[in-house]
């Protein structure tokens, strides 16, 4: 079924397209890596796709969320941890990224930054319905972003916000945002050392369905320019909210940029402090994740 969606912030007109399922992330990878081979891609647009992605009724496998909380370390509860219901709607946003009107093109892409926001806690006996769309394409200086926004509701209420930034690389300069090359700060005191084994990547893979080989396959990474397999950003970020599960509210934001990857296996030092900010540095003091905690209704400190 399409209707016609308009989101009047920014009177932009999308199209909306329900869907009779999550569709399966597998088919989408290979229509992916499809995409990518010499003459097959085609141009892209120079503009977010006019659609937004919906899928209604989807439940909470509980032997899946628990071997989600097992590999990014939360507590086994009837709570949904801020960013399983960013794996829940994965597929739906993968979905829009594999469309050819995505200006995009998923291999090779970049994820740099992610945005939750908990309007409250979501219950694992909670159906949720899904909404996908992308916004904001812009330049930068290593090509281009985008945001690909996901929300989700419970009775039409939205309970769930999430906002991936991703970086397209190109080889011209987009001239847009640029990265921060100032001297960097000294890495904070750790409260906690983590090894980070190789297994976190296909573990990851299996409770995400983000089955992206440069996390998985030695080859797979070196095919993208590393050279060992990377930690998925969203484990990093979820490992890090589970270290800090007992100090999170109600409701709040999650704001995390992405830095260096990680790679498999590294030891990883993880630093928190009390105004919300948190950050995972390697063994150099570099960043691979930086991130800060904000309880909603309350301005950044």
């Amino acid at each position: 079924m399409v209707e016609s969606s308009r989101e009047p912030a920014t009177s932009v007109t999308r199209n909306r397209i329900q869907l009779p399922q999550v569709p399966a992330a597998g088919a989408l990878y290979r229509r992916a890596l499809l995409g990518a081979l010499p003459g097959l891609g085609g141009r892209r647009p120079a503009h977010p796709p006019a659609v937004e992605l919906c899928v209604d009724g989807v439940t909470v496998d509980r032997s899946h969320l628990a071997a989600y909380d097992r590999v990014c370390g939360f507590r086994l509860t009837d709570r949904l941890p801020a960013t399983f219901p960013h794996i829940m709607g994965f597929p739906l946003a993968l979905r829009l990224m594999t469309t050819p009107d995505f200006p995009i093109p998923l291999t090779g892409v970049v994820h740099v930054g992610n945005r939750i926001t908990v309007h409250r806690p979501i219950g694992a006996d909670e159906t949720l319905d899904f909404t996908t769309y992308a916004e904001n394409l812009r330049p930068h200086d290593r090509g281009r972003q985008i945001d690909v926004v996901l929300i989700g509701a419970v009775g039409g209420e939205e309970v769930w916000r999430g906002v991936s930034t991703y970086l397209g690389r190109e080889r011209t300069p987009g001239g847009g945002e640029r990265r921060d090359r100032g001297e960097r700060p000294p890495a904070p005191a750790a409260s906690a050392h983590w090894r980070v084994e190789p297994a976190v990547g296909p573990a990851y893979a299996r409770v995400s369905g983000d089955h992206n080989p440069i996390h998985t396959s030695r080859l797979g990474a070196r095919l993208f320019g590393f050279r060992r397999p990377i930690a998925h950003g969203m484990w990093s970020k979820a490992r890090c909210l589970g270290a800090l599960e007992n100090r999170l509210p109600d409701a709040y934001h999650v704001d995390v940029a992405f830095k260096l990857p990680l790679p498999l296996p590294s030891t990883v030092s993880f630093s928190s402090t009390p105004a919300g900010d948190f950050a995972l540095h390697d063994s150099r003091g570099r960043p691979h994740l930086q991130g800060t905690v904000t309880e909603e209704g309350r301005a950044p400190s």
